[in-house]
């Protein structure tokens, strides 16, 4: 039967996937965003549904948000600051936000006895694992590199925290380099799909950084979402999970996917040349599996291209200027 569920920051990339499978699920959602960096455009379709509601607030505001909280069986908190760049620049935001407001979600959640709670962590903590940790399993040594990975594990060093001495039901997903439709596409400088959807489309070449051979365990959102739903789902308590593929793509197998010329640019500090989720975790306890192949990925945004004609188009001039602080702070 249907359930009240709430999502934060259920107006943003991942978080609307989730809205939508949450409804075709038969729950009725509530969605808490400040739009900051979500667009109510990828809510635009659930206009008039009964069983939608959006409620725009800040997370960092517990009294603004905490009535929103009662009734509700599950909270999916996605509500973040993404993106290490902006990180580097502004770490009292994204403490702000990733930790002091998760804290405040955990707590609206624990007062209105909330049912279970799926917190959204980030495979950026693992850092740069040395080749022994490949592929990465959730037990591999944490190594932050940057305020953002930080910020989104000390959220979930606050959930477990909660759950365990509070008894708030607490699962956290540490993702993977999530792709696919309703992708930020504007903002500071970030995700390589972004980057590269609005390069196309204005036929600059694609900004490839040191010489492409890095790979990333891209994981479409339709797939991430899914595994929201079964951690949300199931009556497990206190674990992490990762969610990817298994199975690692190039930069450059993603240029030769979408088609066009390239320009190489520095290679960066603190970013791995690989990262690759040891996934057999949520496979035997949640049943979750990936669907859709990279290529398939890729191909489904190819066909709504158009999505990202907002987008800036990224140079290696501009992109240098934006990353100064990446090399300011993070070079040895």
């Amino acid at each position: 039967m249907g359930k009240n569920v709430l999502v934060t920051g259920g107006a943003g990339f991942i978080g609307s996937h989730l809205v939508d499978h949450l409804l075709n699920d038969g729950h009725t959602v509530s969605v808490i965003d400040n739009l900051s960096t979500g667009r109510m455009a990828n809510l635009e379709h659930l206009k008039g549904n009964p069983r939608f509601k959006f409620i725009k607030a800040d997370i960092t505001d517990f009294e603004q948000i905490h009535p929103y909280f009662e009734g509700q069986a599950i909270v999916f908190h996605l509500a973040a600051l993404a993106d290490i760049v902006p990180s580097i620049v502004n770490p009292r935001g994204y403490y702000a936000v990733n930790v002091l407001g998760t804290m405040n979600v955990l707590e609206a959640s624990r007062l209105a006895g909330v049912g279970r709670f799926v917190y959204t962590a980030s495979g950026s903590c693992y850092g740069i694992p040395s080749k022994e940790h490949y592929p990465t399993s959730e037990t591999a040594p944490i190594s932050m590199q940057y305020p953002y990975a930080l910020t989104k594990y000390l959220g979930e060093c606050t959930a477990l925290h909660w759950a365990g001495v509070y008894h708030l039901p607490v699962v956290s997903l540490r993702l993977f380099n999530v792709y696919g439709l309703r992708s930020r596409t504007s903002g500071t400088y970030g995700a390589v799909f972004g980057v590269f959807l609005g390069q196309k489309l204005n036929g600059k070449p694609f900004t490839v950084v040191g010489d492409g051979e890095q790979t990333r365990d891209f994981t479409y959102v339709s797939d991430v979402a899914e595994a929201f739903v079964a951690a949300g789902y199931s009556s497990v308590d206190q674990e992490i999970f990762n969610v990817g593929t298994g199975k690692p793509q190039s930069v450059n197998k993603l240029v030769s996917l979408l088609g066009g010329e390239k320009v190489h640019i520095p290679k960066r500090p603190g970013e791995p040349a690989c990262t690759w989720a040891d996934i057999r975790k949520i496979q035997s306890q949640l049943g979750w599996q990936p669907k859709v192949s990279f290529e398939e990925g890729v191909q489904k945004i190819l066909k709504h291209i158009e999505y990202w004609r907002e987008a800036p188009v990224w140079t290696p001039e501009s992109i240098q200027d934006a990353t100064k602080d990446w090399f300011k702070y993070l070079v040895n």
